[in-house]
């Protein structure tokens, strides 16, 4: 047996448009409603063991909405992004292309100031890692798609690179399964097991 750890994305607070670098916005009313319409469905989620979630507003928003009371995890908070810092992706563009272009290309860079791709990956897996439980148990994180997205690359070993190429939607549910140093993405069946196969 495995230790199993299912991610929720948290629901959205801002149009695509419009998100920025460590946004700690709130969920607005059509993410509550979004959140509101899933817990039905990821109810059973609600049943884990531990439940634990990223320290943004939407975070902590979305896992009370399913019912889930989760505890804040520093550790699962979103990129350090320095001086980027509320920023949209076309605002630092903007102001700094080089700099941009530097951290797009290098997962080693952080020209903004901040924590570098690769020392995001590594701090959400050592979370990851980290994680107590017995074997078989069942743990929910509802995190930032990008902190999922960092977990991803890490469970897969895959290169940093391969970040830029995962897309998390807002309240879908991602499940790896398995101890520190030797996870597993699970897929799960249709619909039905999405919730319930935790």
């Amino acid at each position: 047996m495995a230790l199993r750890v299912t991610f929720v994305a948290a629901a959205r607070g801002s149009p695509l448009l419009a998100e920025r670098f460590d946004d700690d916005r709130p969920l607005d009313q059509a993410g509550w409603d979004e959140a509101l319409r899933a817990a039905r469905d990821l109810l059973p989620l609600a049943a884990a063991e531990l439940r634990y979630c990223s320290p943004t507003p939407r975070s902590r928003a979305t896992g009370d909405a399913l019912g889930c009371a989760p505890l804040v995890q520093v550790a699962l908070r979103e990129c350090d992004m320095g001086r980027w810092r509320g920023m949209t992706v076309g605002e630092a563009m903007a102001r700094e292309p080089g700099a941009v272009d530097a951290w797009l290309a290098d997962p080693r860079s952080a020209p903004h100031g901040g924590e570098s791709l690769v020392a995001f990956v590594t701090r959400v897996g050592g979370w990851l890692d980290t994680r107590p439980g017995e074997d078989g148990d069942r743990i929910v994180a509802v995190a930032e798609p990008s902190v999922i997205r960092a977990a991803l690359v890490y469970v897969l070993r895959a290169p940093p690179a391969t970040y830029w190429n995962l897309d998390v939607r807002p309240l879908s549910t991602t499940t790896v399964t398995g101890r520190a140093g030797r996870w597993h993405l699970r897929f799960e069946g249709g619909t039905s097991s999405r919730a319930s196969g935790i």
